[in-house]
Order: structure tokens, then sequence, then C-alpha cells
């Protein structure tokens, strides 16, 4: 029951917010904002906030409780309390967090191959943001197993250059029986990737799509994006997010 009550909360936000926004990166109505962050630790078990855009957020004030976990990422609800102070952008009420799944990337190689798994998966949007690959997806789920989701570097067949950094984004249904569609949002850390004499990397992301319309119900679908770093703060990107749909049972 909690589970649909909070889907049912972000499909009535994401209705809400479609024409109300304050930037390419976040979403606001009234006096609350919506956005994906990362998690900072600070000294004394506290934490602050880092939006994708470079803007840092204190959470003077909070609805709620949360354990934070170094460098996770998360969805945001907060209100603006004031402008900027001690070197933060903004203080913030927190109303509400998620947790999003965060994860490392994986080298593929002959051991791993078959619990990495290869089965189709259904990509809504692919997109960098604070230092990390954002991914929504759909994919079918029968309820008997969590789904196994990660971003692989293909040591068996990948041919990485200079100039590209070639992945694949995986997924392991364990045969799972299609019953129902659902939709899920994973964020891989891309910060191993720096490299010192560059300050941006080409990466290009191959994703065996589910679709009705091929034989064998999927096709080959490539992303090629841009990780860039060591640039100013408060940089603006122009990838319009996505409200993720908060799960955390159904994949890993």
């Amino acid at each position: 029951m909690y589970r649909k009550i909070l889907i049912i909360s972000f499909l009535l936000s994401a209705i809400l917010l479609t024409n109300i926004s304050c930037d390419d990166n976040s979403r606001s109505l009234g006096n609350f904002g919506i956005d994906i962050a990362t998690v900072v630790p600070e000294d004394d078990g506290n934490y602050s906030l880092l939006l994708d855009n470079g803007i840092r957020l204190w959470p003077a004030a909070t609805a709620v409780d949360y354990n934070s976990l170094s460098k996770e990422r998360v969805l945001l609800n907060y209100t603006i309390l004031s402008e900027e102070r001690n070197g933060f952008d903004h203080y913030i009420k927190v109303n509400d967090i998620w947790t999003l799944l965060t994860k490392d990337i994986v080298e593929l190689n002959t051991h791993n191959e078959d619990s990495i798994g290869n089965d189709p998966i259904k990509t809504n949007a692919v997109w960098v943001g604070g230092d990390y690959l954002n991914v929504s997806f759909h994919f079918n789920y029968g309820g008997e197993r969590p789904h196994f989701i990660n971003l692989v570097e293909n040591k068996t067949s990948t041919k990485t250059t200079n100039e590209v950094i070639e992945f694949e984004l995986r997924h392991n249904s364990f045969e799972s029986p299609a019953e129902r569609l659902y939709e899920g949002f994973v964020c891989f850390d891309l910060k191993p990737l720096r490299q010192n004499d560059v300050d941006s990397v080409m990466l290009s992301v191959k994703v065996k799509e589910w679709s009705e319309q091929y034989d064998n119900n999927s096709k080959e679908n490539i992303y090629d994006v841009v990780y860039r770093y060591n640039r100013s703060i408060n940089v603006q990107t122009t990838t319009m997010m996505p409200i993720p749909v908060i799960t955390s049972n159904e994949y890993y």
C-alpha cells in the first residue's frame, strides 16, 4: 500500500508540475521544488545536498527522518528558507526525500557475464548530470525475483578508444514472467572515468531495447553522451529531468 501511495503521489506531481518549472533541471510548485540531488557528507554526521546544476543546499530544517549515505543519489522535495549563506546557495527545509538506486560501473567479463544478463529493457531517457549517468527505464516484471540493472564496460568485446568509452546497459530478468510493465530509475557513478589532461569524456551506451515491432522483440539502441567535469559551479544543462517513480523492491 505504501508503494502504491508513493507512485500515485508522483504521478500526480508529474501532472501538476508539467507546466511550471524553475529551470531545466528542477520543478517547483508554490513554495516547494523537486530535484535530483547528490548527498554530500559533512562534519558531525550532518549532510548537505548538491543539485546537478552545482547549487549547494543546506538542510536547516526537515520534516522527515533521513539517515544519509555518502554520495547517495536522492529525489528531494524541499522549500527554500534563505538565499546564499555560510558557503551554501540556499538553506532549505526538507519536506521529503527518497533514495534513488546508485551504482558503480561494472567490468563485464567471462566470470560474471551470466549473472549480469542481457535481457531487453525499455529506456525512456539517458543523460549525464551531477557526475552520474542517469537512466529512466521500463521493464516487464512478474513478481518472482527483483531484476538486475547494470552499466558495464564489456571487456570481452568492447573496443574503447581515447576518444570514446563504450558501455552497455545490461538487464537480467532472471526469466521472470512478463506480466506487468514497471518503471525504474538508476544512477551510475562516472567520477572514476575522469582524466587529468582533459575536462570531458565521450560515452557511448548500447542498450538492448525491448520492442514489439521486431521479430525477436528487441533492437539495439545507442546513446552518445558527454561527461563534462572540472567546470565552474552553476553551469546549466539543457536536459529536461523526468520525475522518477520511486520503487525499491522490483530491481537492484
